[in-house]
């Protein structure tokens, strides 16, 4: 189950300072990754490392000039938490959602959707589409922070978000469930309007700047491209995933 993220940590979701990130995880604080001090052997840092691992909280290593520019207080301790606005929800909701509802699983998987307001604008149409869940990695990924949730119109707090660690894996699993598997490709030979998405499925959109990768492509069971008339060559990470959203509403309707 979701609960809401109850922390006193700045209104932009920012922790600083060993004391402050160590209270936030033993109260069990939503957080969505922790900024450590690249280099430092500090033996206070490496009891957060650990116990936020235990958690299940990405912990990346930064220089001092990333901790400064994030810092609002300007006395970090090599140590910078980042709140989840909620909690992950877990796939098994995502699922239990759609079955709930009796309806045909409709999810969305992120593949490296760095840019938070990309993932905002993605959740919000996908809660406005009556989607059943949208899906992220743990790395490489924006994730359930203030700024994600303001560009989300307040989506966060009614469509659960998932992390995974492995994207390809996880696609295995869902095609398990009998979902199928569809990339937005601007290359791919199959047009979107040719795609039957009123079955159980899952569409997946790529990266700002590169698409899906190679692992996630090949788990696709059909590969669409949007028609695109104009001279540019590709749509925005969330307008595409708007255009395939709706053809789903479309042919469910």
């Amino acid at each position: 189950m979701m609960k809401e993220n109850l922390t006193d940590s700045a209104p932009d979701g920012i922790i600083e300072g060993r004391n402050a990130v160590t209270e936030a995880l033993r109260a069990g604080t939503a957080i969505d990754k922790i900024y450590l001090l690249k280099g430092e052997g500090d033996s206070a840092l490496g009891h957060i490392a650990s116990t936020a691992r235990e958690q299940g909280i990405v912990v990346s290593h930064a220089d001092r000039r990333k901790l400064d520019a994030m810092s609002r207080t300007h006395a970090h301790q090599g140590v910078i938490a980042v709140a989840a606005v909620r909690e992950y929800a877990s796939v098994e909701d995502i699922l239990a959602a759609a079955k709930n509802r009796g309806e045909a699983p409709l999810v969305v998987v992120c593949d490296e959707l760095t840019d938070p307001h990309n993932l905002g604008a993605v959740i919000r149409t996908a809660e406005c589409a009556g989607a059943h869940g949208v899906i992220i990695p743990k790395r490489r990924s924006a994730g359930l922070t203030a700024v994600v949730a303001k560009t989300s119109a307040g989506a966060v707090s009614h469509l659960p978000v998932a992390r995974v660690a492995n994207l390809p894996s996880l696609l295995e699993r869902l095609k398990k469930e009998g979902l199928w598997i569809f990339g937005a490709a601007a290359e791919a030979a199959t047009p979107l309007y040719d795609a039957d998405l009123k079955g159980p499925a899952a569409i997946v959109i790529g990266s700002e700047g590169s698409g899906m990768s190679r692992l996630v492509a090949q788990r696709c069971d059909v590969l669409v491209s949007i028609p695109l008339r104009g001279k540019l060559n590709s749509l925005n990470a969330s307008a595409a995933a708007a255009v395939l959203l709706y053809e789903a509403v479309r042919q469910r309707l």
